[in-house]
């Protein structure tokens, strides 16, 4: 293992608790630093975390022994923190999704281009051992050739449990790009990059009420769609259907699932790590439960950033890339875009797979 990269985190919510705890064990990145708009908040982090510096985003972006920004602040101000973040010299990593807009994302690549630096993002669950065995079992031909494949993501939405729900139902989040980065990262790594899409959209309540304790019976303006249905048209040939929603009571809709010419698979939920996993096989009676064949299958937020850390280090191309989070952006949009326009989208971006994931390196606590 090289000499680990210095790491400042920009943003000490309710999601970094879990960084930290995987990155201070890992042995790809070394934390030194957090930054947040509530110094108070960042300092009790860094002393959580036993970390020698805390202080503003400008005091992390000041600090030469800062190599790589773990950027998790709320949506909104993901491109302007990483177009800071580079224009400091510093690699960036951001939660997902990459920006709110194409425009944003792009100018993030290319000034990460231009300065020869690398940007990565989340979401980093294709890399656990559940969507990892799925890689190799699409890979190796176990359903045959991939002809469908599904993706269902229906939930009654955060207001019942989340102590400030309201951004999730303003432009730049809703369902499609609250979740669907999980579904789309997954599917992309598993059949290749996506050729068109098209789409509906629907904002099914117009005003929700906060349930959860803290804001109980605030009532929430929704503006952006919380049903959105899209056709995904990969460029191999597979044929995708993806629903995201938050007007779902209860349903029994698979999490994802692809059907190849030979076969069936089930696989996990990729808002997690690990599975299960169940393979159908023409010819056989039943469903097969499939043991995972990769490591870390436990919550291993990080892992991204860890593998991005190291590939720098080692020189090769990182998985989840910031090209990759921009197809995933592009396609995102271009769902909501055909709903508007009532006509096909055609998607420009087209990342290479990423690698699959040795199960050798020890790249951060979880395992």
């Amino acid at each position: 293992m090289t000499n680990p990269m210095c790491l400042a985190v920009v943003g000490c919510g309710n999601i970094s608790d879990i960084y930290f705890q995987n990155l201070t064990r890992s042995r790809a990145v070394k934390v030194i630093a957090c930054a947040d708009l509530d110094l108070a908040r960042a300092e009790s982090t860094a002393r959580k975390y036993g970390l020698p510096k805390f202080g503003s985003l400008e005091d992390v972006l000041r600090d030469p022994e800062v190599e790589l920004i773990l950027n998790l602040t709320t949506p909104d101000a993901h491109a302007s923190v990483a177009l800071a973040a580079l224009e400091a010299g510093k690699h960036v990593y951001n939660e997902k999704p990459l920006a709110l807009t194409l425009e944003d994302a792009r100018q993030m690549l290319e000034l990460a281009r231009v300065k020869g630096l690398r940007v990565g993002a989340a979401p980093d669950t294709f890399l656990g051992g559940g969507l990892q065995t799925c890689r190799d079992l699409i890979d190796s031909g176990a359903i045959g050739v991939p002809m469908a494949a599904t993706a269902f993501m229906a939930i009654p939405g955060h207001e019942g449990w989340h102590p400030n729900p309201a951004f999730y139902y303003q432009p730049g989040v809703g369902p499609m790009f609250d979740m669907g980065p999980y579904y789309l990262t997954a599917l992309i790594n598993l059949l290749g990059p996506v050729r068109s899409v098209a789409g509906r959209a629907r904002i099914s309540f117009a005003e929700r009420t906060i349930t959860s304790a803290a804001r109980y019976g605030e009532k929430i303006v929704v503006n952006t769609p919380t049903h959105v249905s899209g056709l995904l048209d990969f460029a191999q040939g597979t044929q995708g259907t993806l629903i995201t929603s938050f007007d779902v009571q209860a349903a029994h809709l698979p999490h994802l699932e692809i059907y190849g010419s030979e076969g069936s698979l089930s696989l996990p939920d990729p808002n997690t790590f690990g599975g299960p996993i169940q393979l159908f096989r023409r010819g056989e009676p039943t469903w097969q439960d499939v043991p995972m064949a990769h490591g870390y299958t436990e919550n291993s937020r990080g892992l991204g950033v860890a593998d991005m850390a190291l590939s720098i280090r080692e020189g090769r191309p990182h998985r989840a890339s910031g090209e990759l989070a921009l197809h995933v952006l592009e396609v995102m949009h271009g769902v909501l875009e055909s709903s508007t326009q009532e006509r096909h989208i055609r998607i420009q971006s087209r990342p290479e797979r990423p690698e699959t994931l040795s199960t050798a390196p020890n790249l951060i606590g979880a395992s």
